[in-house]
C-alpha cells in the first residue's frame, strides 16, 4: 500500500467512524391508552446501549396530522414531521395490529411524505393477538413502495406473554436479543443506503 493511500484511507475511515447514523424509532400509534411510548423506551434503551448509532423517538401523534387532502386539516405540523424524518438515516417502526393491518394514523404519516422515506432501512418490532405479524406484513408493502428497505428479522410481541392484563409491558427476555439482532441488521445496511443518497 502506497504511503498516501495509507495516509488517507485511515484519515477517510476515522471521518466515518465519527459520523453516527441518526435512527428514529417511530411511534406508529396515536390513540388515548396506547402502549406504544413503553415499546419505544424499551427499543431505545436497548439500543442506546450499543452505542453504534443516534437513536431518537419520533412520535407521530406530537405532530398532528391531519387526513392527507382533507380540506380545511391544519397541516403546520407537516413542515416538522418532513424535517424530523429527513433527519433519519434509517427507522425502526413500533407497530400495532388493528383490523389485521397497521393503524390509520401510521398509514397517514408515511403517506404526507415521499422523498423523505427514499433509500433508507428500516426494522419493525410489532405487537399483539399475534405478535401483530399481519400489520408487519402490511407494513412492508407499503415500506417496498417508498423505497425504504425492510430487514427480515422482526420481534414480534405478544399481548398475552409480553404485557400483563394487556396494558403493562414485560417483555420476554428473548425479546431483547431479538431487538438487537434487528439492529445488527438495521445499521449496516442503513449504512450502505446512506452512499446512495
Amino acid at each position: 500500500m502506497s504511503f498516501f493511500k495509507k495516509l488517507f484511507g485511515t484519515q477517510q475511515e476515522e471521518e466515518k467512524e465519527m459520523t453516527k447514523l441518526n435512527i428514529g424509532i417511530i411511534l406508529g400509534s396515536t390513540r388515548e391508552g396506547r402502549v406504544s411510548p413503553q415499546v419505544g423506551a424499551w427499543v431505545k434503551e436497548l439500543a442506546d446501549k450499543r452505542g453504534d448509532a443516534n437513536y431518537t423517538i419520533i412520535d407521530i401523534a406530537d405532530y398532528k396530522l391531519p387526513l392527507l387532502g382533507e380540506a380545511g386539516g391544519d397541516v403546520s405540523g407537516a413542515a416538522a414531521w418532513s424535517k424530523a424524518i429527513a433527519e433519519q438515516d434509517g427507522f425502526v417502526f413500533i407497530v400495532q395490529e388493528y383490523n389485521h393491518s397497521i393503524t390509520g394514523a401510521l398509514k397517514n404519516a408515511l403517506d404526507y411524505l415521499r422523498e423523505e422515506w427514499n433509500n433508507k432501512a428500516a426494522g419493525i418490532v410489532s405487537y399483539g393477538s399475534v405478535g401483530g405479524a399481519r400489520a408487519a406484513e402490511h407494513l412492508r408493502g407499503i415500506m417496498g413502495e417508498l423505497l425504504i428497505a425492510d430487514v427480515r428479522v422482526h420481534p414480534a410481541l405478544s399481548l398475552f406473554t409480553d404485557f400483563e392484563n394487556g396494558t403493562d409491558f414485560k417483555p420476554a427476555a428473548v425479546q431483547a436479543d431479538s431487538v438487537n439482532q434487528m439492529l445488527d441488521q438495521v445499521i449496516p445496511w442503513s449504512k450502505a443506503l446512506f452512499t446512495i443518497r
